[in-house]
């Protein structure tokens, strides 16, 4: 695994996946599935995938402690804090298995209104260049980043 040094040393876009989705809904009814729990539950995750949520608090520093449930059965620890919220423009957070682990990864959700649309845009920026190639060739970070945002487009527009 790299190092934090070599992490620094690395180029960002070398770092970085950035997925965007147009959703047929106002920007504030996007932004707002993110800070209802129960909201969140239905759509987060790639297809097959379940969301069982430990722990929740919507607000900067706060954190989203959940599992999410693959569909071969495979349990995943899921730990979010919630870094940054300008409502309903921005949420920046820290996703990781859980507090302190060191290959948590920053996101940035950015919602831009296009007439009556919003597009979101979901950047992620890994530690390491390993770590993102993993999270892509091994996790499928960019399909399942696009599933989710289809989910988050079809919880919104229903």
């Amino acid at each position: 695994m790299a190092s934090a040094s070599t992490a620094v040393s690395e180029p960002e876009e070398e770092r970085t996946v950035a997925i965007e989705r147009l959703v047929s809904a106002p920007r504030a009814v996007v932004f707002d599935a993110f800070t209802n729990v129960d909201h969140l539950s239905a759509w987060w995750g790639p297809d097959g995938f379940t969301t069982t949520t430990r722990a929740f608090e919507f607000r900067e520093g706060g954190v989203w402690e959940f599992t999410m449930r693959g569909p071969d059965g495979t349990v995943y620890a899921e730990w979010i804090q919630w870094r940054t919220i300008v409502a309903p423009e921005r949420i920046v957070l820290l996703h990781g298995e859980y507090a302190g682990d060191p290959n948590a990864f920053d996101s940035v959700f950015t919602f831009d209104e296009v007439g009556e649309e919003t597009r979101v845009t979901l950047t992620t920026v890994f530690p390491t260049k390993q770590l993102r190639d993993t999270a892509v060739e091994e996790y499928h970070a960019v399909e399942g980043g696009t599933q989710t945002l289809a989910h988050l487009a079809a919880h919104v527009e229903a």
